[in-house]
């Protein structure tokens, strides 16, 4: 595809909401996305020259309804469709013509998709040899793709399709010009790249692109800053657990961050919490709270302490986790409180998933671990409340005891 710079070109778009535009103005507004001449457009006008068979436009045009004469009712729609164009200032020509059974857009009005502008480009770039052009035409097909491929119709098997595929095209044109970006160290352009792929594709490990570029550019404040927000982000606000991927790499990098020159003083002033922050539990992200596990596990050995970990799940009337829904983020709220007036300052807390939280307790035993389970119930439960917490324990095994029984 050549790109096109005139006005009277008809401009479609594919990525988020569907929309064509004729000379600035839009001739299918947002409301009218879901309809016979909307699904008849997106077809027509994403399969370009090859066109769309007959049966398959009808099968899309009305499903499994009962009509009994379906080329008249395809013919219908064809005809007020083109009636809608022509009403909406194009050029008063065939729009949509049949060859064979196959409907095709016609070729007398150009025509701008921004996919297939992303499939021209990523095209163009495999087979450029020069660098620097390659880098430039993979960058451009990467910011083609601004939201997911017909984002309110992925129920349709077309389009679910296409979705997939565009996926993995934006995939690897990022991957491309990263690997690009990074033998002409231009880590500039590798932040924005990275940036930019995370708020269109969210947890697909973008981030790491991000991180990468924040310590090749030695902002190393920013990059700290960086990898404790996007933790906070899986963690926290998603309920998810990042892929291993995206941990391994964010902690090799975040490895690497480096400090400048200082006393030892002012690096333990440094360490040193303040005292508004020390009240309750160790409210720590996932990261922190492994490492604190395995080094208790550790310093067991030597301390002859014991040690357990506990899982405190949100669940419903019936006892089921909860697991979704506004009520369940008031609950995980209340039940992350209840846990920290609970718990003792030595005790380490983290927010697991939506409605769960692991609990470190230091130097306890099983029966003080049921003590606590009542207090935090007295803190979470109010009134006549139906919801409650599910809690499971077990002990922490030292880990030589670990290797021994390996």
């Amino acid at each position: 595809m050549e790109n096109y710079e005139g006005n009277d070109a008809l401009y479609v778009r594919m990525f988020g909401d569907f929309s064509i535009t004729w000379n600035g103005k839009q001739i299918l507004g947002r409301k009218s996305a879901e309809t016979q001449f909307a699904y008849l457009m997106q077809l027509l006008l994403h399969s370009r020259e090859a066109g769309i068979q007959r049966s398959q436009l009808e099968q899309i045009l009305f499903g499994d309804r009962d009509i009994s004469d379906l080329r008249h009712a395809t013919r219908t729609v064809i005809y007020n469709a083109k009636k809608k164009l022509r009403a909406a200032g194009l050029p008063d020509v065939n729009y949509i013509e049949q060859r064979d059974g196959i409907y095709c857009w016609t070729s007398e009005i150009p025509l701008v998709e921004d996919a297939a502008e992303m499939d021209w480009l990523y095209q163009e770039a495999e087979e450029e040899k020069d660098p620097d052009e390659k880098l430039s035409l993979y960058l451009r097909a990467c910011y083609c793709y601004t939201a997911e491929f017909l984002e309110r119709q992925t129920g349709t098997v077309w389009v679910a399709q296409e979705a997939r595929r565009y996926r993995a095209l934006f995939c690897e044109c990022v991957e491309k010009a990263v690997q690009l970006l990074r033998v002409t160290q231009d880590y500039i352009q590798m932040e924005e790249l990275g940036l930019y792929a995370a708020k269109v594709q969210p947890l697909a490990d973008w981030e790491a692109v991000t991180m990468e570029a924040l310590i090749s550019l030695g902002r190393d404040e920013d990059a700290r800053k960086f990898y404790d927000d996007t933790v906070e982000l899986y963690f926290q606000e998603q309920g998810l657990r990042p892929s291993d991927r995206l941990m391994e790499l964010l902690n090799k990098l975040g490895s690497q961050l480096g400090h400048q020159y200082a006393v030892l003083d002012d690096i333990q002033e440094n360490l040193r919490e303040n005292a508004e922050s020390a009240q309750g539990g160790y409210f720590c992200s996932y990261p922190i709270f492994q490492g604190i596990y395995r080094m208790v596990a550790r310093m067991m050995e030597r301390g002859g302490q014991s040690v357990y970990l506990m899982l405190c799940t949100v669940v419903d009337s019936k006892g089921n986790p909860m697991k979704d829904g506004p009520m369940l983020e008031e609950l995980s709220q209340r039940l992350r409180e209840a846990i920290q007036r609970s718990v003792r300052c030595g005790d380490a807390v983290n927010k697991y998933g939506k409605g769960q939280y692991l609990v470190l307790l230091v130097n306890t035993t099983r029966e003080n671990c049921k003590i606590l389970q009542r207090r935090i119930n007295y803190h979470f439960i109010v009134g006549r409340q139906r919801t409650g917490i599910q809690y499971y324990v077990n002990s922490v095994i030292c880990t030589s005891d670990r290797e021994r029984v390996v």
